[in-house]
């Protein structure tokens, strides 16, 4: 019988309901595993006693990350974790979007500001800002060149915190086509999700969102599927990914680019796509037993 741990964060006012961690602990244990969601920084937890432990929604990480990455190296020391430890050092510091464009994959223009570095801003289009380690929408606003006051006050809350900060151009095409999510599960499709914009104008960087606003079931396109797998192809090192999400929106020229590659806890969706879950088990099992 294989030990797996779905891992997972403590509940808190900003971390959200995981509502996918039910369901796949109870599909895992009537395929006959015995599974167990396991809270990351518990202490307590015996990680060498698990086949296999599976990060799901460890979402208080951001503010945590050299916590976090110390705690991934720990675990895949003592189990095998997925997805690995180095993928989760790389994945877990957007930067990594600079390593992808070097390898060719569009992806949304991107600028980094490390704290000490001069706050220059846009200047004549909308944008956004956001830190280089975040998840679900947190410390990230949209803005004019009119509220340049706003989001440099913004930048140097996150430089004060220690945080580089992205700056990206707003893609209008989220709100025409939306934002899609193309998962992946033991190196295949698994299923494609589309969602509404999350960053309306006006919103503080420090109000909470909601980081899968309309969320409907997607076909994703051939393009879509190229770009999302040149994504995965160019991940450095060429590891065994047991799940990622390719987060694509729409360029000026109506072309998909990638917003986001999510290699450590993504948000899979499967309450959304029940056909999914025992294809996600069969990979689970598959993986504890290597």
């Amino acid at each position: 019988m294989p030990r797996i741990a779905l891992v997972t964060c403590r509940p808190g006012p900003e971390v959200a309901e995981d509502r996918d961690l039910p369901g796949l602990v109870r599909a895992l244990e009537e395929a006959g595993a015995e599974a167990s969601a396991e809270v990351w920084d518990d202490g307590g937890v015996d990680w060498g006693g698990f086949d296999l432990a599976v990060i799901r929604s460890t979402w208080d990480y951001s503010w945590r990350s050299a916590e976090f990455t110390a705690w991934a190296e720990r675990c895949g020391g003592a189990t095998r974790l997925a997805n690995p430890a180095h993928v989760v050092r790389w994945n877990t510091d957007k930067r990594y979007l600079a390593d992808l464009a070097g390898a060719g994959v569009p992806v949304v223009d991107t600028r980094y500001l490390a704290p000490g570095d001069p706050v220059v801003l846009p200047d004549g289009h909308e944008y956004v800002v956001k830190p280089a380690s975040g998840a679900g929408a947190r410390f990230a606003a949209r803005y004019t060149p009119g509220e340049h006051d706003t989001a440099v006050r913004h930048v140097r809350r996150m430089h004060d915190e220690g945080f580089t900060a992205m700056v990206q151009p707003y893609v209008r095409g989220i709100d025409t086509a939306g934002e899609r999510a193309v998962q992946f599960f033991g190196g295949s499709l698994l299923h494609a999700s589309r969602k509404g914009a999350v960053l309306a104008p006006g919103t503080p960087y420090d109000r909470r969102k909601v980081a899968h606003p309309g969320l409907t079931p997607w076909t994703p396109t051939p393009a879509e599927l190229d770009v999302a797998e040149r994504a995965l192809a160019a991940v450095p090192g060429a590891p065994d990914l047991l799940y990622a999400r390719v987060d694509l929106v729409d360029g000026e020229d109506g072309r998909p680019r990638v917003m986001e590659l999510e290699l450590v806890e993504p948000n899979l969706f499967l309450w959304l796509h029940p056909e999914s879950v025992p294809r996600a088990v069969r990979h689970l099992l598959s993986a504890a037993d290597r």
